[in-house]
Parts: structure tokens; sequence; C-alpha cells
């Protein structure tokens, strides 16, 4: 993008410690400005200091190099071969300066010239450069008898990093006097970041809490880093590490959080700490003297800090580091929860902590401490929590596919939050609003673009959290009511209801007892009412779901089903819509696809129309061939059905042996048995072994089984009678 005052590249990269990392790259009259994406650094180099520009062809496109009066380098690289020319008018119109362009040496020789331009050591082949190293990335340095050793610092984000590289350094035949390798560590040593601590410290603070990492410290400032010197573990901290300073108030009001954003991160085995959080009482007061005279103070941090400084410590610390660094220190805005402070009293993952809403972002503390930035913010989510009904969850998701969810916040913070959500104009997810509309009215903080925004909208979640609040106070109205039966209900008194009602003494009740009574039924009618005036109550099932129909199995061999025209358009547009809407969920491209769909001519239209009549006549012949051959297979299915039914009848119609009848009264004697008990032979001998007592219990049993079948038998008479029945009657009889 370009205009008659500035150029804007997107997609810009610039090389950190082996990492390459994206931003935007804006040139103006004033100077040259680029924003890391990642990081939100913010490179501002005027257009008076610069001293140099220069353009080369590079693995990613071309490179523009822009030098600076005081020696310090930057590099961005993505450019291409179309943008030479503007960036060319531009930099000689502005900046009175010529755009040059230089070659690199790429023969891949491995002997040349070692120089030192600045910050940088060139690699020269034939005077062209075939390798260029940042000495600010270098961490160590030594040497042997003809050879300069340099590692470097490590980047957790480098896919593939340059640990060590080593040169060699022949000896000076024109000059023996002078050591070639010693100089060549001496030029390396006056660049390079590397921390080294000489000198006394300008001040120290003895043991400060700090959370990450956790411990208490002694804090030690140096010109150039930060020392921190625990039990366990010693730190040191180059100022040039240090992203953003934030000071923050605890929402107890007692306490304030300093915290340090870091970028490399601290280091510790596998563990990494991105950021630096001390804790401080407001009530804790010190005096500091530094160990620099007035004229120091006065020259090198213009008046900034005094020899002599009092007052709280969390004041003097972060007035020091300000100092120091040279940044300028976060504060929250004009931001107040629900318990009128800053902070917002939630959960991430399994730490609780607090989220404070600032201008520009957002900042957890502190177990992971967050930092998210409205421009890498995609869109926030109000949801329903998931422990009690009494919470929310607020969720952001970021435009690099992650998300943050901070849950267990009290649903009284729901429209402070939502409110600021809204004034910042960020995208909300599960807003009553039209996806489209939403895009357009929320501001792009990338470009400080501002929108307008609706902020008198219908909002469903605001709607059903009150909904759920005067619910809640009726039901605990309720159960004050039933409360209050409750301690009225004595059944031991005189005049209570169940005497009254039960009890034989009824007429004894006093007339205190009637009137009391009279108020009790009041009170059972008002209550009745109540429940009459409530809507029923939908059944639930016995896990807590409401009752559901059954589904009816889709059958496979079935049609598809015809499309509609709508449908058959969206099918076909369907991928660019995703390339339009990358952020975009499915159900977002439903509705973006719809508001088009509804946006459409009518003879766009007519195409989509026709497929659509066309489909639904492909159905109909289908369905028709479909029932046909159903009807078919269902008239052979029911033939075969029958032919079993039939055969069923047929097995029923014959005599079934009937049971065994009760004993006759004929004959007397423990070991008597009738003809219809000796069924077998295992049967005898079980019965031989029951004992007397058994035996007569059996036979009253069977006994009162026969008297009530024979009266059955009066009552119904039966058409035949069964051969084995005749056969037991006449063995009764001839015994």
């Amino acid at each position: 993008m370009s205009s008659g005052d500035t150029l804007e590249f997107d997609q810009i990269y610039q090389e950190n410690k082996g990492a390459m990392y994206d931003g935007r790259l804006r040139i103006s009259k004033q100077g040259i400005v680029f924003k890391n994406n990642k990081t939100g650094k913010v490179d501002n180099l005027a257009g008076t200091d610069l001293n140099l520009t220069h353009w080369f062809r590079v693995a990613r496109g071309y490179e523009l190099k822009v030098g600076l009066k005081s020696g310090a380098v930057f590099k961005y690289d993505g450019f291409k071969e179309s943008d030479f020319d503007k960036l060319s008018d531009f930099i000689n119109k502005n900046y009175k300066m010529r755009l040059e362009e230089k070659e690199l040496s790429v023969k891949g020789w491995n002997w040349g010239t070692a120089k030192f331009k600045g910050p940088l050591l060139s690699f020269d082949i034939d005077n062209m450069s075939a390798f260029e190293i940042p000495l600010g990335n270098v961490s160590h340095c030594a040497t042997s008898k003809n050879e300069v050793a340099l590692e470097f610092h490590q980047n957790d984000d480098a896919d593939v990093s340059l640990m060590e590289m080593r040169f060699y350094v022949p000896p000076n035949q024109d000059n023996p006097d002078v050591d070639p390798v010693q100089a060549f560590h001496d030029n390396v040593m006056d660049k390079a970041d590397i921390i080294q601590a000489t000198g006394d410290a300008i001040c120290i603070f003895k043991e400060l809490q700090c959370l990450t990492p956790r411990g208490r410290y002694d804090v030690r400032i140096y010109p150039t880093f930060l020392h921190l010197h625990g039990k366990t573990f010693d730190y040191k901290l180059p100022y040039t590490t240090v992203l953003r300073l934030f000071l923050l108030p605890h929402k107890d009001q007692r306490q304030m959080f300093f915290v340090v954003s870091l970028d490399p991160p601290i280091k510790q085995g596998q563990t990494r700490y991105h950021f630096l959080i001390l804790q401080f009482s407001k009530e804790e007061d010190m005096t500091l003297e530094l160990s620099l005279s007035e004229e120091d103070c006065a020259d090198k941090f213009d008046g900034k800090l005094q020899k002599e400084m009092s007052g709280p410590v969390y004041e003097i610390v972060s007035r020091v580091m300000k100092s120091m660094v040279n940044r300028k220190i976060t504060v929250p805005g004009g931001f107040k929860g629900n318990s009128g402070t800053s902070a917002i009293s939630c959960s991430h993952k399994a730490g609780a902590g607090f989220l404070y809403p600032l201008e520009r972002g957002f900042i957890y503390v502190h177990k992971p401490p967050i930092h998210l930035r409205f421009d890498e913010i995609s869109c926030v989510n109000f949801a329903r929590g998931v422990a009690s009904n009494r919470t929310f969850d607020f969720e952001i998701e970021t435009k690099s596919g992650g998300t943050y969810t901070f849950s267990s916040i009290e649903k009284e913070e729901y429209g402070k939050l939502f409110d600021f959500t809204t004034n910042k104009k960020l995208r909300v997810k599960n807003r009553g609003k039209n996806l489209l509309n939403q895009l357009k009215d929320s501001v792009n903080y990338e470009e400080d673009m501002m929108g307008s925004d609706d902020d008198a909208q219908h909002d469903a979640y605001m709607e059903r959290v009150k909904a759920e609040a005067a619910e809640g106070i009726s039901d605990e109205d309720e159960s004050s009511d039933d409360e209050e039966e409750d301690a009225d209900f004595n059944p031991d008194g005189s005049g209570s209801d169940l005497a009254e009602e039960y009890d034989s003494n009824a007429s004894i009740s006093s007339s205190s007892g009637d009137e009391e009574d009279e108020d009790k039924k009041e009170r059972r009618k008002k209550k009745l009412e109540k429940a009459k005036s409530k809507p029923a109550k939908r059944r639930r099932t016995s896990d807590g779901g409401r009752k559901r129909k059954k589904r009816q199995k889709k059958d496979p061999n079935a049609p598809k089903k015809a499309m509609t025209a709508f449908m058959l358009w969206l099918n076909a547009t369907r991928s660019d819509l995703r390339k339009e809407n990358p952020d975009a969920s499915i159900g977002e491209i439903g509705k973006i696809a719809g508001e088009k769909w509804r946006e459409m001519d009518p003879g766009d239209k007519e195409e989509w129309e026709e497929k659509a009549k066309e489909d639904k006549e492909r159905y109909k012949a289908a369905m028709e061939e479909y029932q046909a051959r159903k009807a078919e297979e269902s008239s052979g299915g029911e033939e075969s059905d029958q032919s079993e039914k039939k055969s069923k009848k047929t097995k029923s119609s014959r005599p079934k042996p009937s049971p065994t009848k009760s004993p006759s009264k004929a004959g007397s004697g423990a070991n008597y048995k009738s003809k219809e008990y000796i069924t077998s032979d295992s049967d005898s001998d079980d019965s031989d072994s029951d004992s007397d007592s058994e035996k007569e219990k059996k036979e009253k049993k069977k006994g009162k089984k026969a008297k009530k079948k024979s009266e059955d038998e009066e009552e119904e008479p039966i058409a035949s009678t069964p051969p084995e029945s005749e056969e037991s009657a006449s063995g009764g009889e001839e015994e």
C-alpha cells in the first residue's frame, strides 16, 4: 500500500538470532517504522538519523539494509523486485539519499577477508560480501594458536540454529609485533553481547519477593544489565531483552505487581520465563542511595534519578527500571470491575489469578503470565460457566489460532467486561449481530484505524443472565415461605393441623389455634396460586436430559434428497468464501453466504434455480423407482410371515401335557405317594431323603392349588380332558 506521504509493506521479515519474524513496515517522511507481529516490538528510525540504504537480492526476494549514523544496522527482507522503483524514488525525494544496489558473492569460497563494520562482521570475497554476522548474537569468543571460535546465542523460535563458527587467522608477515588473533578477538568482544559483571552495581535491592521465577532475590542494577542473585540460581538480564514494563495493583489494594516482559526469555534448563514478576507491599518503604554522582544522574538519566530517593519500594524499583531500560511503564486504564478495582478474579487452566483489561490489550497474572495485545486478537467469546451457573468464561482467540480461556469469572463482572470489549471494538463471537456488520465495525489495531460500533444493540446473553438472576430471587422467596411453614409444623402441639384433622380430640383445640390454622390455609392458597401461575416444567429423564423421540433409521438405499438453489450455489463457492474469511468458523461462513445470497441479483440466481429444478426431477424419478422396489420386497416378506404364522398355529393346536395334579385324599401315612408323584427314579430318591415336615407343607400347598383349580373347572366347563389326567384319575380309583 502506498500514498503520496507514506509507503506500507506487509509480510516483511526481520532476522533475530537465527529466526525470521514477520511484521509490517511503514516508511514516511519522518522515518521508518517496523512492528514485529509476534512480540509487538517497534523499531522507530528517524529520517534524520539515516546514513545509508542498500538493496540486495537474497533468499526471500529482496532485502533493504538501513544504516544509522550511530553505526546501528537494520535489515528487512521480503520485498519484491517491483518495489525497488517506489523505494528508490521515495528515499531520494524525502531523505535526499540514493538507494544503492549491492551484490553478494555466491562463489562459495571459505577464504576471504574479515572486515568489522560497526556491529557487523562481514566476510568478503573479491570485495563482495559473502555473509555478515551481527556481533550482538555472539555469546562467547575463545582463541587458540591461529584460530578464533565464536559461540552464538540460541533462539527457541529458530528451526535451525548456528551454534559455533571458527576462523583461521594467518600470522601477519608485514608486522610481526601485532598478534592478528588477539586483534580479531578484541574487535569481536567490543561489540559482542557478552555480559561481564565488572565494576560496582548502581544500586542493590535486597530480598525482593519474585513470583516468576519463584523465590527471593537480591536485584543488582548495572549500567547494561540486571542481575538476580538467589539462593539457588543467578540470572543476568540485558536491558535489550526487556520489551515492556507493567505496574499493576492487586485486587486487595494492599499489594502491587511489577511485571517485566522479556524476549528472549530467562532460561533455566528446559523452563522458559517470558515474564519477571515482582510482588510488593504498598506499606513497605525504603531509602535508596545510588553509587552515582549528581552530575552522572543529570547527564545520563536526564534528571529522572536522584542520588538519594525515598518512598514505597515498588515506586523506587519501577522508577529505576524505567530509567535504565528507557521504556514506558504500562498501568491499567479506566476499566473498573464490579469490586471497584482494575483486576478481575479468574482462573486459567489449573491456576487462579487476575485478568487486567488494559488500553491496548489484556494481561493475566500470574501462573502462567499471559499478555495479549489487541492487534493479535481475532475475537472474544463469552461462554456459560461449566462448574456453576453463577460464573462465566471469557475466551480470547488469536489470529495465530490459539485460544485462551479465563474461567470462573463472577456474573457481576459480565456487564463491565462486555462494555469494555464493545468500547474497544473487539469482535464478539457469540454476539446477537450479523457477522458482516461486526467485521466492518471491529477495529483493525494493526492499522490503528478507528471504526464505528453500535453500543445499544441486542445482547441475548445479557438478557439470559438477568432472567436467571430474577428466577434465582423468586426461588429464594419460595424457599423462605417453605421455611416458615416448616417452622410452624409441630405434631406434638395441641393446635397443630394434624391434631385437628386426624386426632380424636380435635374439638379440644382453642380459638387461637383456629386463627393460626386460617393463616396457614391462606398461605397454602397463595402457594398453590403461585404454582399454578408458573409454567409447567418439562419432564426429564432419569439422567437429567429431556425425553426425545426416537429417530427412525435412515435407509442407506434411499435416493439422495434434492438440493435447493442456495445449497448448490454454496457448495460451488464455499472455497472462495473460506479464502476471503480465513478466521471465520463454519457457522460464520454460512451467515456470510446467506447475506451474499440475499443481496444477489435475481438474474444471477436463475442458473442455480434451473439446476435445482433438474435435481428435483432427478429425485422424484429416483424416489418412484425406490418406492416400487420397496413395495415388491415388502409383499414377498408378508407371504413368508403368513406361512410362519400357519405353522405356529398347527403346533399350538396339539394337546399339551397337563401339569401334575395335586395329591388325592385317598391313602394315609408319611411314606404314601400317589401315582402322579412317582415320575422318575431320581424323583423318588429325592423324596425319600426329604424330612416329614417338608412333605406335609408341600402336600398342604398342593391341596390348596387343586381345590382352587376344581372351583374354576366348575365355573367354566372343560371341552376335553387331557389323557394324562384321565390316567391319573383311573389310577386313583383302582388303588
